[in-house]
């Protein structure tokens, strides 16, 4: 008896809550019949777009409620991803730095520049390092000055010995070069000149001196170094000049040098017949091609080399060299990057993981929610947005320690920060596609949960 009463007022109870319904629908829309097709259709499209996003901010509120409840497991979750996205931005960040330090560099020489260096030598067969071979003279680099469109030549013979002034002293490269090397690497006088003609055919000896060289000698006694006295070796040069300062690469750097007359080198130096490279100026850079061949069939008839055979030098350009150093770049970018990917990979698994954790957890919840009228792809999205959250979290966390940590990085090998906006983009998506890629299956599998069987889960 009291089974149908109840059944009764249920019944009595749905049927008033449907009048209401009704009544409150018929006070707020137009009668049906009154209401044109398209416009009926307009307002449901509009019912379910705002139904759409409201279900989407329920989601992100349930997810972000979620993650907040375990804040410590969700940070360390990320932490692969972090380590993945920052590894990312700063090896990006140095290489990228680099590569506009070295395109600085070599866009001084200018794109119409020939550097010619001796071959690699051969012992029993195994190739030695390039240049090791001796075969450039001075009487080629002289040949290659005839040559047309070439406006300056000149060989260059380098030496490492120490210059020593009063009590000071200093280790560094000693370049023997002709008047006209100025011109091919762009150098620039700070105080006094540059070595002349005079210099190179007299064999004096006098040296033009770069800024680290100048300030580690005169810098302690605030001398001026134009007209004083140095000892290179165990010969006298007089310093006719200071140079202005190019920079460094890394640890390399530029102003670490002393130039003399090639003569003077020779004779008081290095005694020898051959020389370390000859550089080549063009007068124009649509001439550098035709200039490269003519350079090639002139070294090949002085050294008696036929046709076909190898030849015992190399000849590269501005432009080649610029492109050896962008590949070389772009393959430790790669390889980085590569080494990055490992470590996202690393931290998708995480996240799949603690995902798989966190639906075993809250099974008798998915139950719950099910019952209630919860839909299979709401639950799937819920757990989608969470992983999602994670990835996105740890990819914002990564960007910032990778900025951190490439700034560090090329602050320490003196290249500039050049921070890429389209790799910082590319890391965050790729590091929100971790977290959809490794998050689906966990999503998936909490979405096919029985909700019965969630129920009875304890």
């Amino acid at each position: 008896m009291s089974g149908s009463v109840e059944r009764e007022r249920q019944t009595t109870m749905s049927t008033e809550l449907l009048a209401q319904q009704a009544r409150g629908q018929s006070s707020t829309q137009t009668p049906r019949s009154q209401t044109p097709p398209a416009e009926r259709s307009k307002q449901l499209q509009r019912r379910r777009e705002v139904h759409r996003g409201s279900l989407l901010v329920a989601n992100f509120a349930s997810a972000f409620e979620s993650l907040w409840a375990n804040r410590l497991r969700s940070l360390l979750t990320t932490l692969g991803v972090v380590i993945g996205v920052a590894a990312v931005i700063a090896a990006v960040t140095l290489t990228q730095g680099a590569s506009v330090l070295i395109q600085a560099r070599l866009s001084v020489l200018g794109t119409n520049t020939l550097l010619i260096v001796p071959g690699a030598a051969t012992s029993s067969g195994a190739f030695s390092s390039l240049g090791s071979q001796q075969s450039l003279t001075q009487g080629d680099a002289d040949a290659l000055a005839a040559i047309p469109h070439v406006v300056q030549v000149s060989p260059v013979l380098s030496l490492g010995a120490q210059v020593i002034y009063g009590s000071q002293n200093w280790n560094t490269r000693i370049q023997g070069v002709y008047p006209g090397y100025q011109q091919i690497q762009g150098w620039e006088i700070a105080s006094g000149r540059w070595l002349n003609a005079h210099d190179e055919l007299a064999g004096l000896p006098v040296a033009v001196l770069g800024q680290v060289v100048a300030n580690s000698l005169f810098g302690p006694s605030g001398t001026n170094p134009v007209g004083q006295t140095i000892r290179i070796g165990s010969q006298m040069f007089r310093v006719v000049g200071v140079l202005q300062p190019k920079g460094s690469f890394g640890a390399f750097t530029q102003d670490d040098v002393v130039f003399v007359p090639f003569t003077a080198a020779v004779i008081r130096l290095k005694n020898t017949g051959y020389v370390d490279q000859i550089q080549v100026l063009v007068d124009r850079a649509e001439h550098v091609d035709a200039v490269q061949r003519a350079v090639d069939a002139t070294l090949l008839k002085r050294h008696r080399i036929n046709a076909g055979s190898p030849a015992d030098f190399q000849i590269r350009n501005a432009n080649q060299l610029l492109q050896t150093a962008q590949q070389a770049t772009q393959t430790l970018t790669l390889l980085l990057v590569g080494i990055a990917g490992i470590s996202l990979t690393v931290g998708g698994i995480g996240i799949m993981n603690i995902m798989l954790v966190s639906v075993t957890e809250r099974t008798r919840e998915i139950g719950i929610r099910m019952a209630v009228g919860a839909r299979r792809r709401d639950i799937r999205n819920q757990f989608l947005i969470e992983a999602l959250t994670l990835s996105s979290l740890g990819g914002i966390l990564g960007i910032i320690l990778g900025l951190l940590v490439g700034w560090l990085m090329t602050t320490n090998f003196g290249v500039p920060f050049v921070p890429q906006p389209l790799s910082i983009l590319l890391a965050f998506g790729v590091s929100a596609l971790v977290g959809v890629t490794f998050g689906f299956y966990p999503a998936v599998r909490a979405a096919r949960l029985d909700p019965i069987i969630a129920l009875r889960t304890e």
